[in-house]
């Protein structure tokens, strides 16, 4: 019988987790593809035979995403399967509706199928979009973890942007971890505050064999998730975030309902500087869509370093990338940061941006505000650099989770902000982190 012809489309992320558990060494199906996009400059790789498995022995092609029609047609494709995440549900029928047009069939693959059993205790951090305060939230259970006894390890969302079968599964402890395995600013701003903490942190490509080590050295596995993508393993305690800035998107993107619907716990972050009728809205919809879940209000606390590097001056803020771009927000921490400290004047970037970041403001035109701190590759990270030094400012108010000093010459002070998780009425994260761990 001949073997169902397949296309994968994705981001270098949750294409290659669906690919590993639902069709590698599966004789039904001939993945001819994967498609890449969201990303800068993931496409034309291959997906190698290391991690591929024997059915591909030239491993497989990693194509833009623009060329999918051409390459339904070309191969005559059976199904396409949508494999990424942190779109509006539009996005995503709209990309449907020309696949069918084609011919083929267009599918999404299950979250719980698609969710890998772990033999230790798994507490999973999800989120209805990016930048609702997930990392913040991984260091929250984190701390409340240690206070246990329990050994922490933190398993991220891959970004695999490198040469993959390097990636398969890395291991990051140290700084020098981060420099060996060439770690771009956004794979850094996940996961220098886990070293910071003191935590190991996993990632990469094969999260079989990542979850299997990780096992090795851990009493709890935390989920630390991507984008608003659903966990790869199957949570004892599943935590959702929701942002009531952006209020109605934890019903309209992609695959963020699915966490809402699923999630055992929900948190609305933010509380302290969002509209209090939002922040109602939000909670009203958490209980209308999961019901069964415990929902909570949290504050995202905000602090600087030296804000009186801020005081009356003119500053450049820098914000996380992926929140500002996909994320679609307009401004983030950072911002706050430098409203409350009494800067003059929030400077704006754009007259001097350079290159792959000129490029962002013209895709992204939600981040004229503020400075995302774009780094997927050296071109970008070079691009940052030169955009912040040409910027006629007093000081750079630095709302990423790293400290930028460590990849990039600046010439100009730099106040760092830090953000964490506080909850409105503590103590109820606190019950259900040591009832899940203590039923597991």
């Amino acid at each position: 019988m001949a073997r169902t012809k397949v296309v994968i489309m994705g981001a270098a992320g949750r294409d290659f987790h669906n690919f590993n558990c639902l069709f590698r060494d599966n004789e039904d199906y001939d993945v001819v593809a994967f498609t890449a996009t969201q990303i800068p400059d993931i496409e034309d790789r291959t997906y190698p035979v290391e991690l591929a498995g024997s059915l591909y022995p030239d491993g497989i092609p990693i194509l833009p995403e623009a060329d999918l029609q051409k390459l339904v047609t070309e191969n005559d494709i059976d199904e396409v399967w949508f494999s990424y995440s942190d779109v509006p549900h539009s996005y995503v029928m709209h990309k449907g509706s020309e696949v069918i047009g084609w011919g083929p069939h267009f599918g999404i693959c299950s979250a719980t199928k698609t969710m890998i059993e772990s033999t230790k205790p798994v507490i999973a951090i999800t989120a209805v979009r990016t930048g609702v305060g997930k990392s913040q939230t991984t260091r929250y259970v984190s701390r409340i973890l240690k206070e246990m006894g329990r050994r922490v390890v933190a398993i991220r969302h891959p970004m695999p942007y490198g040469d993959l079968a390097k990636q398969a599964c890395q291991r990051f402890e140290t700084y020098e971890d981060l420099d060996r395995h060439r770690c771009t600013i956004e794979e850094r701003e996940e996961y220098e505050p886990h070293i910071d903490s003191g935590f190991v942190v996993y990632a990469g490509v094969d999260y079989e064999m990542i979850v299997r080590e990780a096992e090795k050295e851990a009493d709890v596995i935390l989920w630390d998730g991507g984008n608003n993508d659903t966990p790869f393993y199957r949570p004892d305690l599943h935590i959702t975030l929701v942002d009531p800035h952006r209020a109605g998107h934890e019903l309209s993107y992609y695959p963020g309902e699915t966490n809402l619907r699923i999630s055992d716990l929900l948190i609305v972050n933010k509380v302290d500087t969002a509209d209090p009728v939002k922040v109602e809205q939000v909670l009203e919809t958490c209980h209308e869509a999961n019901p069964g879940a415990r929902t909570i209000k949290c504050r995202s606390v905000i602090t600087v370093d030296e804000p009186e590097l801020i005081e009356g001056k003119r500053a450049l803020v820098v914000e996380d990338g992926p929140t500002l771009t996909h994320g679609g927000m307009e401004y983030g921490a950072g911002w706050f940061a430098a409203k409350q400290a009494g800067a003059a004047e929030i400077v704006d970037a754009r007259p001097n941006a350079v290159g792959t970041i000129k490029e962002t403001y013209e895709k992204f035109p939600n981040a004229a505000k503020i400075l995302p701190a774009m780094g997927y590759g050296d071109q970008q990270v070079k691009d940052l650099e030169e955009t912040i030094n040409a910027t006629d400012a007093d000081v750079v108010v630095e709302g990423t989770p790293i400290d930028l000093k460590r990849i990039i010459s600046v010439n100009k002070p730099i106040a760092n902000v830090r953000y964490e998780l506080e909850e409105v009425e503590p103590g109820t994260i606190e019950e259900m982190v040591a009832e899940a761990i203590n039923k597991a």
